[in-house]
């Protein structure tokens, strides 16, 4: 299922989620962690891939849309896990 948020709204999550989060993420999915960081913004296609996330400029850092919401879903559940 798609989504669209800010670029600002998916930072927050990002920001606010504990440290290994990414590891995690990343583990749990069995894809490489540079591929979840670019996920939410990073830029190292390396090592790394991007996968399903569009984004476009303007307000609050732009619009963002996901194709698939695993990640982003998976970073929300750790989060709350606080």
């Amino acid at each position: 299922m798609s989504r669209t948020i800010t670029f600002n709204e998916l930072r927050k999550i990002k920001d606010e989620l504990p440290n290994g989060s990414m590891h995690r993420i990343a583990e749990k999915l069995d894809m490489n962690v540079e591929t979840v960081r670019n996920y939410f913004g990073g830029a190292n296609y390396n090592k790394g891939e991007s996968i399903g996330i569009h984004m476009e400029q303007g307000p609050n850092g732009g619009i963002v849309t996901l194709d698939d919401t695993t990640i982003l879903d998976l970073a929300i559940e750790i989060r709350e896990e606080r």
